[in-house]
């Protein structure tokens, strides 16, 4: 497999471009077609965050400038092949999640304990409905109408604690949630 995408550009080089938005999009060059003239950059993330790369496709077409910052001149380590069996693992996991809270949500008709339920399911895989009351890490149960003093547990254990510490900042934010919401409409 050769490195050189094209006479222009070589695997891992940085090029910087400016778009026919005057925008300058600058990266690695992750691969080039010359065909359709298509330039793939990895570059910085937009969010700031330094483990994240935003994967820009540049139509080399419809730019005004483009020039090679650093070239690379040592062949890149071919990349790792993709582990398909993880992948299908997680598309599956995430699939029975899905379908788990869609059938969780069909239990309670209860727009409170609904909110309740998705908002404990975000951060903790261990919860569930027994009737109408949620169960979480089958230890700590949470009866409608849902509310800190409705959380059901050992009072010393952590899940109990972190629960109903959970409930507790679950409906202050609604409060003050409802409450910004009602100023607004004033």
């Amino acid at each position: 497999m050769s490195t050189v995408v094209s006479d222009c550009f070589t695997i891992g080089s940085i090029v910087a471009t400016r778009t026919c938005y005057n925008e300058d999009i600058e990266g690695e060059v992750l691969a080039f077609d010359p065909q359709t003239k298509m330039l793939i950059l990895k570059c910085p993330s937009s969010s700031g965050n330094p483990k994240r790369h935003d994967v820009n496709i540049v139509n080399l077409s419809l730019v005004s400038d483009v020039q090679i910052k650093k070239e690379v001149t040592t062949v890149p380590e071919p990349p790792r092949s993709i582990n398909l069996h993880r992948l299908n693992t997680r598309v599956r996991n995430a699939i029975e999640n899905k379908k788990r809270l869609v059938s969780a949500l069909s239990a309670c008709l209860d727009p409170e304990g609904q909110r309740l339920f998705l908002a404990i399911a975000r951060v903790i895989d261990d919860v569930s409905w027994t009737g109408q009351s949620i169960r979480v890490y089958n230890e700590v149960t949470i009866t409608p109408p849902y509310k800190v003093e409705n959380v059901i547990g050992e009072q010393e254990s952590k899940p109990y604690n972190y629960i109903r510490k959970f409930v507790e900042r679950h409906w202050k934010e609604h409060r003050d949630h409802a409450a910004a919401n009602s100023s607004r409409h004033q």
